[in-house]
């Protein structure tokens, strides 16, 4: 039973404008009857230890600080450079470095290499900044959500829970066998390769696809 994936409500990312609403308030509305099986904030931490290097979950070939925040270990993993590259490119590295909480859905390197060809260029430009922003901000909950919330989640709604994205549009988590799926508002799915990463202001899940809001 994979416990990497996810509960509620992907790298990395978030509008400072979309966050004029209150993110408290903003999370008791997308995590329902679940939100009380969210982890805060110091639950990352073994004993209110900080975890050896040898302890910490590996991304792309690097550990994982669960004492750091989102940004700063993102950019460390060799599999994110295209998100951590999208991520500035919008403007969002200050966001990701607030206080949160956040899950971010992370999408690998191969994930946005699935994109059409030149999808990635054209994003990364800065007459484009406005569309990036909106597919990464898509890729983020204003709430700190374990594999084991979604799961129960999606188990209490009959196999399926939608959650608001910061972007506003939803996405939908369902199961695929042992494995957490997000579907996103065209119906493609992506799936959790790694989840429970957590982070000093949050928590990432590593997804396999990009996924896309209406735009």
């Amino acid at each position: 039973m994979l416990k990497t994936l996810i509960r509620t409500a992907a790298m990395t990312t978030i509008v400072a404008g979309a966050f004029a609403f209150s993110q408290a308030a903003y999370a008791q509305d997308t995590m329902k009857s679940g939100s009380d099986t969210m982890m805060k904030s110091g639950d990352a931490m073994q004993s209110g230890d900080a975890m050896k290097s040898g302890d910490m979950p590996m991304v792309g070939g690097a550990p994982m600080d669960p004492m750091k925040k989102i940004p700063e270990n993102a950019s460390q993993a060799k599999n994110l450079t295209t998100l951590v590259a999208a991520v500035k490119a919008a403007g969002l590295v200050d966001t990701l470095n607030g206080d949160g909480p956040f899950t971010v859905f992370a999408p690998t390197n191969a994930a946005f290499e699935k994109l059409p060809a030149g999808t990635v260029d054209e994003l990364l430009k800065p007459e484009n900044k406005d569309k990036l922003t909106k597919i990464l901000t898509y890729h983020v909950v204003p709430a700190k959500a374990t594999s084991d919330a979604a799961m129960k989640m999606i188990e209490d709604d009959g196999g399926a829970h939608t959650v608001a994205t910061v972007e506003g549009a939803p996405i939908t988590l369902r199961m695929n066998g042992d494995k957490l799926v997000i579907i996103d508002e065209s119906g493609h799915g992506a799936t959790v390769t790694q989840a429970d990463v957590m982070q000093a202001n949050g928590v990432v899940h590593v997804i396999d696809t990009v996924l896309m809001p209406k735009l």
